[in-house]
């Protein structure tokens, strides 16, 4: 397929492309910075808020990666961030609609369920939480989060295109990752809000392979995320410590994760398999 990548340049559009282009697909990638890369076919510099850049790269495009966003809070001025995710993931799927991409893989983020970046102390209402937990946002990310998936559901209705939101928590590899772990390990309560959630973003790119390939219909909003926790306590004690009473209706299990992804492993045949407490080679189970 002729597939269009925004947000190109990222950290996961970065590993998308990689993954992509050993597929065997034709790339073609968009960002708001210059993309040092050779290998898609075509690079539109710009940002997604221009529609005629969007269109441009949109020509020829049988499916789009939506990864373009502001990507963490912007605490000088959410409402320019809230306005610039929102603008640009309706511009993205617009003009997909009207270009006639049957297929959008778009990266939301677990930060949807309000957890994460919480201006006040919130929990849980239970674990693992599944994509049916209840929102609480109170942040203009997670809220922008939330729109995109609301636009996503909108373009399915008014264009008929098939549409896989995924809910990615902090990803990492290499020494991103390896700082991360360090941090979680040194300090497990500053993590409690994003609930140690992690993903290899070699994982995160694998996943976005098969929402582009698979055979689904509709539009979904599925977690993805590693099956652990990226913290050296077992689940039961990050909970026992940092949410008590909050009900686990699983059992957590050794390092078990705290979000539910049985619905990706359903609907995209995906499994992450990189794993930190292994040094190389498919996760070990728990």
């Amino acid at each position: 397929m002729r597939i269009l990548v925004t947000g190109a340049a990222g950290h996961i559009g970065q590993h998308v492309l990689t993954e992509l282009l050993a597929a065997g697909h034709t790339v073609v990638a968009t960002d708001r910075v210059p993309l040092d890369d050779s290998r898609p076919e075509r690079v539109h510099v710009g940002d997604l808020q221009d529609p005629e850049l969007v269109r441009k790269a949109m020509d020829g495009a049988e499916a789009v990666v939506h990864l373009g966003a502001i990507p963490h809070p912007d605490p000088d001025d959410p409402s320019a961030l809230f306005a610039h995710n929102c603008h640009t993931a309706h511009r993205v799927f617009e003009e997909a609609g009207r270009a006639g991409v049957r297929r959008v893989a778009a990266a939301s983020s677990l930060s949807a369920l309000g957890l994460a970046w919480s201006p006040v102390p919130v929990s849980p209402l239970y674990v693992p939480i599944d994509e049916e937990h209840p929102t609480l946002v109170r942040d203009s990310y997670g809220l922008s989060k939330l729109v995109l998936e609301e636009v996503a559901r909108t373009a399915h209705r008014l264009w008929g295109m098939d549409v896989v939101c995924m809910r990615f928590p902090f990803t990492g590899s290499g020494e991103r990752l390896e700082r991360q772990l360090a941090a979680v390990a040194a300090d497990p309560g500053a993590h409690r809000h994003d609930l140690w959630g992690w993903l290899d973003t070699r994982d995160a790119a694998a996943a976005v392979r098969r929402a582009v390939e698979a055979d689904v219909r509709g539009c979904h909003v599925i977690n993805v995320a590693a099956p652990d926790t990226s913290s050296p306590l077992t689940s039961a004690e990050l909970m026992d410590t940092h949410y008590p009473g909050v009900p686990a209706f699983l059992p957590l299990a050794d390092h078990t994760s705290l979000y539910d992804t049985s619905a990706c492993e359903r609907l995209l045949g995906f499994v992450p398999q990189h794993s930190w407490r292994r040094a190389a080679g498919p996760r070990a189970a728990g």
